[in-house]
């Protein structure tokens, strides 16, 4: 198999993590996206993750609940430490040499974020997990992956959710509901479409990042994104 991708980068909500359960971290479903992420490595790409953090915390509940944006989004962050932590351990298990660079600096546990060090992680076929987002409140970790993504020159960014696409309505209300197999970053921000956010796909369209939304529920999934196959929505 002859991956389309040579260097990408993966979004991971942090629901993702959660499996059915919808809050915390479940295991089996680390394990099998660990296992996912192993099966990729072994093609020699290297690939580098960026985790979500709303299985545990979401820094605008807590803003609109009354808390301090900074605050609540500083929380957030840490958040996506801890899912970064859990889903290298699992890759690592998997045998994958796995290293968690982190935005804000906490170096008993992390590496602090060093872009010329990521990219040399990647050379030597180490997947890079970056956690904290950007490290600064205000931008959600989707602008994280899409500032990562420009900074180490990766070819794609491949968004893993639990829908398998874009729709131009919400699938789980409107059943009715079509998905879009291909779209323009610019048609996004005009049709205020909720697949990132304006900062996020601004960045993408302006350093010309494509982007993969795909299921990551179904299994094997993730390996079709990386070999091109047409899944999910591709946007550019």
């Amino acid at each position: 198999m002859e991956p389309k991708y040579h260097r990408c980068i993966l979004k991971i909500s942090g629901e993702s993590l959660a499996g059915s359960a919808g809050f915390g971290l479940d295991q089996p479903t680390i394990d099998d996206i660990a296992a996912q992420v192993a099966e990729i490595s072994q093609l020699g790409v290297e690939l580098a993750i960026v985790v979500g953090g709303g299985n545990i915390w979401r820094g605008r509940k807590g803003a609109a609940d009354g808390m301090d944006r900074s605050t609540a989004d500083h929380m957030g962050m840490l958040a996506t430490v801890i899912n970064s932590l859990a889903l290298a351990d699992a890759i690592e298990q998997a045998g994958v040499v796995c290293r968690v660079q982190s935005a804000i600096s906490m170096r008993q546990i992390c590496e602090p974020y060093i872009r010329l060090r990521a990219m040399r992680h990647l050379e030597k076929g180490r997947v890079v997990i970056f956690a904290a987002g950007s490290g600064n409140p205000y931008f959600s970790t989707d602008t994280a992956a899409a500032l990562r993504a420009a900074e180490i020159h990766a070819d794609v960014i491949l968004m893993a959710k639990k829908v398998d696409g874009v729709y131009d309505a919400d699938p789980v209300t409107h059943p009715e509901a079509r998905r879009f197999a291909h779209l323009t970053y610019s048609d996004v921000l005009n049709r205020e479409l909720q697949v990132m956010d304006s900062t996020a796909a601004s960045l993408c369209r302006d350093n010309h990042i494509p982007l993969v939304v795909f299921n990551i529920m179904e299994k094997g999934n993730m390996m079709r994104a990386v070999l091109g196959e047409d899944i999910g929505t591709t946007l550019d």
